[in-house]
């Protein structure tokens, strides 16, 4: 029987195992990513297709229009006037609420009900007002909270006596209409004067809600 010698066993060769192993675990992962990256993209042109309206404005013979020059061009025309009312509007809102101004739901109700009669004795409707001036009834009804809680706030000075009435009828020399009530004819006087005191007291109170607010502004128009 041969001897076996130490010098016939072959090692196995193992160097190479790891590097194979390496290889196959590898492209699995490849795969993965690759797929992963597809899938993303995907999404990606899908939701810019399906908001193509957030970015493009309008397409002319193939040019696209961008929405940001539309509103670049805007702010242009329109900035300044517009950030001044947001402005106005966000100091307005803070201080009715500091001051715990409150309105309720009927009362706004009423206001809307005075000013639909108004337009429909004048032919016409509150729909049809409303789309002439580019309003909404939601607005409508946030302009009437905001006027009706300022006049809750001004109440105290925009109160017409009957000596101011008594001035008013005698410096412009007017007398009721014959089919008008004199006590009619001073309460319509009254409101109106009521309506001058409120422009011009809601008027000095915002100038100096916004002479003393701390505004800091980043774009300059």
């Amino acid at each position: 029987m041969k001897k076996i010698q130490k010098s016939d066993i072959q090692t196995p060769r193992i160097v190479s195992e790891p590097n194979d192993l390496t290889l196959t675990v590898r492209k699995p992962k490849r795969l993965v990513i690759v797929g992963m990256v597809a899938i993303l993209l995907i999404i990606v042109l899908t939701g810019l297709f399906f908001a193509k309206g957030f970015f493009v404005a309008a397409i002319v013979n193939g040019s696209p229009i961008s929405r940001l020059s539309v509103i670049t061009d805007l702010e242009k025309q329109g900035g300044k006037q517009t950030l001044e009312g947001i402005i106005t509007q966000k100091l307005i809102d803070t201080e009715l609420a500091k001051q715990n101004i409150t309105l309720t739901k009927e009362e706004v109700d009423e206001q809307i009900k005075q000013i639909e009669a108004q337009v429909t004795s004048q032919g016409g409707t509150l729909k049809d007002a409303l789309a002439q001036q580019n309003m909404t009834e939601e607005k409508l009804r946030e302009q009437i909270t905001v006027q009706k809680k300022l006049e809750k706030l001004l109440a105290d000075k925009v109160t017409v006596s009957d000596a101011e009435i008594d001035a008013y009828i005698k410096e412009n020399k007017t007398s009721p209409p014959k089919d008008v009530k004199i006590e009619d004819y001073r309460k319509q006087l009254s409101d109106q004067l009521k309506q001058q005191k409120f422009q011009t007291e809601a008027q000095k109170w915002v100038t100096d809600l916004k002479t003393n607010a701390k505004i800091k502004y980043f774009v300059n128009y």
